[in-house]
């Protein structure tokens, strides 16, 4: 595993004009929209980019990106461990007419400036490649199958509650 962090900030044309490699680490815990989609996290996501022109002159970049992440079950809402290993091919544009443009392989990265924040790049991909449900397997999670609710509701002895238009009836008769 990597433990050099890679820089916020880059030069993306610069770098695909050269064909610069990139390889590091990014913090999890700075990542404030992964953690408003998937809870407080911990530790590093490994980073790998290629930043280069494909035959028509386009500058792109591929990568991928891995990490695990604590996430919620949505059977019994404990933390469980779920890796996440994202590859992706971007197309460096400046303004949507030009994302338009791009091959259906390419998914657009804006460059603003000729900068672009690798940080908020990363962590797009990363909430991208969010499963949609997080289940324990049934044999580790807390909740068993036969607690889950069937969507019946239990027999009761008990007389149901009365509707509401039957409160109103019964307070405009006291008046």
């Amino acid at each position: 595993m990597s433990t050099t962090r890679l820089p916020l900030q880059v030069e993306p044309y610069r770098l695909a004009a050269s064909g610069e490699h990139l390889e590091g680490a990014v913090s999890l815990e700075e990542m404030v929209r992964l953690r408003e989609e998937a809870g407080e996290q911990q530790g590093d996501a490994q980073v790998c980019l290629e930043f280069a022109q494909d035959a028509q002159g386009r500058r792109l970049i591929e990568g991928w990106v891995k990490t695990t992440l604590d996430l919620a079950c949505k059977r019994c809402l404990e933390s469980m461990p779920v890796v996440i290993d994202s590859h992706f091919l971007l197309g460096m544009v400046s303004d949507d007419a030009m994302a338009a443009n791009l091959p259906a392989a390419y998914e657009p990265v804006v460059v603003e400036n000729e900068q672009l924040n690798l940080q908020l790049m990363l962590e797009d991909e990363l909430i991208l490649s969010l499963p949609q449900v997080v289940y324990h397997d049934e044999t580790d999670c807390a909740v068993s199958p036969d607690q889950l609710s069937s969507g019946t509701l239990p027999e009761s002895s008990e007389r149901p509650a009365a509707s509401p238009f039957e409160v109103l009836r019964a307070l405009k008769k006291k008046h």
